[in-house]
């Protein structure tokens, strides 16, 4: 059995960020090889007024209200087998340095935003993270795979990269059989670089096919957006609804940020959710993409609107849709990237140990 510390964003509230979902996949699965998990995380208003997830029964949660609280785990950070710092926690680059100073076991930082957070870096405006702290993590774990890794050990010093990609956990996220209520849907918090091609790719086809219906659902797009009236408009979606949210949409539009298309290798959780709902996918292009899923056979590529109302016209995408399914449920779930996690972990345990 494996202690782990993790002192992350927010594991209680998916309200307005993807942190949460990928924890709870990930942590949940891990538990369940036999693990035990403690996730500290900071007592921020935001999430305070929007938790839907208070009391996980696959780990411990506390909640700390500052960074100087933080000292009163120093003995459980202290004593854990491996203890990983995720990316945009509050005083991010404190909590690293001095998880480094009280660790005994394995430290690792957890990056579910590596091409932001390296566009960060090289700006000098990264709050979470800095090139003097990374090389003391013993493994930078990284959302995006690719070329990436190497670059991370090679200009900022990390002794071990390695792809720990988003998972899915198909107990929470599979076909529901609910009735289709829409031709596409987008599920996301609104990202100033997001929105050119979710204008692109969802509002254009909406306005061009009146006939047809598309939804919104997210916190934080302006008023000012110009929705045609065929786009439904869902301010907030808790994830217990995520499943039959996808089920019931006959696609679903994956709109990705421009720092990891550059990037490339950078699948979002919610292209791996919607895909095990059996829901087929209408992505944007980026390197690495069709390694993970196959285009025209697994997942359907837009450009351009008319992509996207040549996609909606297919008479396949119930096979797609199901073809993505079964690729999800054979590489990318919860159980898949645990295994990864503690492989990584022991990994670089076991070289430290071989130096020491």
């Amino acid at each position: 059995m494996m202690k782990l510390v993790i002192l992350g964003l927010s594991l209680s509230s998916s309200w307005g960020n993807g942190h949460a979902t990928t924890f709870r996949a990930l942590l949940r699965a891990f538990a369940a090889r036999g693990h035990e998990v403690l996730f500290l995380e900071r007592d921020m208003p935001w999430y305070a007024a929007h938790r839907d997830e208070p009391t996980p029964d696959y780990c411990r949660l506390e909640l700390y209200d500052s960074f100087d609280a933080l000292s009163g785990w120093k003995d459980e950070i202290a004593a854990a087998d491996a203890v990983m710092v995720g990316s945009y926690v509050p005083d991010g680059i404190a909590v690293g340095e001095r998880v480094q100073q009280w660790a005994r076991g394995t430290t690792a930082f957890y990056d579910i935003d590596t091409p932001v957070t390296l566009a960060k870096l090289e700006r000098g405006s990264c709050d979470y993270v800095a090139p003097a702290v990374i090389p003391g993590y013993d493994v930078y774990c990284s959302f995006t795979g690719g070329p990436t890794l190497r670059l991370i050990e090679d200009r900022y010093r990390s002794p071990a990269a390695r792809p720990l990609y988003c998972s899915v956990d198909t107990d929470r996220y599979h076909p529901t059989g609910a009735l289709k209520r829409w031709d596409l849907s987008y599920l996301g918090t609104y990202s100033d670089d997001r929105q050119p091609t979710l204008e692109r790719l969802l509002i254009e086809p909406a306005r061009r096919n009146p006939g047809q219906r598309f939804v919104v659902a997210g916190p934080q797009y302006p008023d000012a957006i110009d929705w045609p009236a065929n786009v439904e408009r869902i301010e907030h979606l808790a994830p217990a609804d995520h499943a039959d949210f996808y089920s019931a949409s006959r696609a679903t539009l994956n709109v990705t940020r421009a720092d990891m298309i550059a990037a490339g290798w950078s699948p979002s959780v919610r292209l791996f959710e919607a895909t095990a709902c059996g829901t087929p996918i209408v992505s944007d292009r980026w390197p690495g993409i069709d390694e993970l899923l196959v285009p025209d056979a697994e997942i359907l590529l837009a450009d351009t609107a008319g992509d996207v109302e040549m996609a909606l016209a297919r008479t396949d995408l119930e096979a797609i849709g199901a073809a993505g399914r079964a690729r999800v449920q054979a590489q990318h779930t919860a159980h898949h990237r645990a295994a990864e996690l503690e492989a990584h972990l022991r990994e670089v345990a076991e070289a430290k140990l071989a130096t020491a």
